[in-house]
């Protein structure tokens, strides 16, 4: 049946039964009306209006979920659909809104693989310059400073050797920004001595305790599932560094019969009430290319715990 009907189908059934009361109840209205029957219609008038508002309420309810899920849906949480009824115009409404999520969260996730293809890309291509270009000069610099500072008399040579110290940390700092932006050891040495890697130039430079704990028999992973998992654990350690006032960390990673499982906690304030910033709707897309489910809730001692889940049972197969 279609929306028309329906409520035209609602109000015949509220007026046929006003109608139906009318002929055969023992009521007249008299001329001039008296004030029994005067309340008697009244009466009846709110009772059709009454059923008739109820009556519209019950059918035009899947139209009021459609509308609660257009205000609610976000394609970074995908599978959000409403239950299509049997048939008729509202099922028709539904079922063609559900088909747009469909076709909505595939081209989202087609556009997100190509734009975090290309970011990793032109990644690559900035940690190869800082390290081939701004990287040599600054090597070239410190061996200048350190030849001039050999010659140099005693009052000049503590400066050079001040402006040497500098340049050095300078130095080391545009090679740690180099690994931020390329994951050479993801790379070379395999997901585990990545994420290792990253919590100790973690700790090293924000002073937090982190705690590590792998599982030794881990899968094999495909690389764009490996580089998934290091980014969100690299964006979660950077979160918890700027926001989480924490004093100890952990990254876990572990592996079920289904899935291999990304955890990073903290025993800071916790995640509040804030809206989702740029930094977590960016693990969100992460997760998505591979299929993998993102969760951030408190942890059970306080703090934040991120969860990342990458179904493995259908790469395996």
């Amino acid at each position: 049946m279609s929306l028309f009907w329906r409520i035209f189908g609602l109000n015949a059934l509220v007026l046929g039964s006003a109608t139906a009361l009318l002929l055969w109840a023992p009521v007249t209205v008299s001329v001039p009306v008296l004030l029994t029957e005067a309340v008697i219609l009244v009466g009846g008038l709110g009772i059709m209006l009454v059923a008739n508002a109820a009556l519209l309420r019950i059918g035009l309810a899947p139209l009021d979920r459609l509308a609660g899920l257009m205000t609610t849906v976000d394609l970074l949480r995908p599978g959000q659909r409403l239950p299509v009824p049997a048939q008729g115009g509202v099922a028709e409404v539904i079922r063609t809104f559900n088909d747009m999520l469909d076709r909505l969260e595939a081209e989202r996730a087609t556009s997100n693989a190509r734009v975090l293809s290309a970011q990793e890309s032109e990644r690559r291509r900035i940690a190869q310059e800082l390290h081939d270009e701004v990287g040599q000069s600054l090597t070239a610099v410190l061996l200048g400073l350190k030849r001039a500072a050999d010659r140099a008399p005693e009052p000049l040579r503590a400066e050079l050797q001040q402006a040497q110290e500098i340049t050095r940390e300078s130095l080391d700092e545009v090679r740690r920004l180099a690994r931020r932006l390329r994951p050479g050891v993801l790379e070379d040495l395999g997901l585990v001595s990545a994420l290792t890697s990253l919590t100790t130039d973690f700790a090293t430079h924000t002073g937090l305790d982190v705690r590590r704990r792998f599982d030794a028999d881990l899968p094999l992973l495909d690389r764009e599932t490996e580089l998934v998992l290091y980014r969100v654990a690299q964006e979660g350690l950077t979160n918890i560094a700027r926001h989480a006032e924490a004093e100890h960390a952990e990254l876990a990673l572990h592996s079920t019969p289904t899935a291999v499982v990304l955890r990073i906690g903290d025993d800071g304030r916790g995640i509040g009430l804030a809206h989702e910033g740029a930094g977590i709707r960016g693990m969100r897309e992460r997760a998505l290319l591979v299929g993998a489910t993102l969760d951030i809730e408190p942890g059970p001692a306080g703090g934040t715990c991120v969860s990342l889940s990458v179904p493995t049972a259908e790469k395996g197969a």
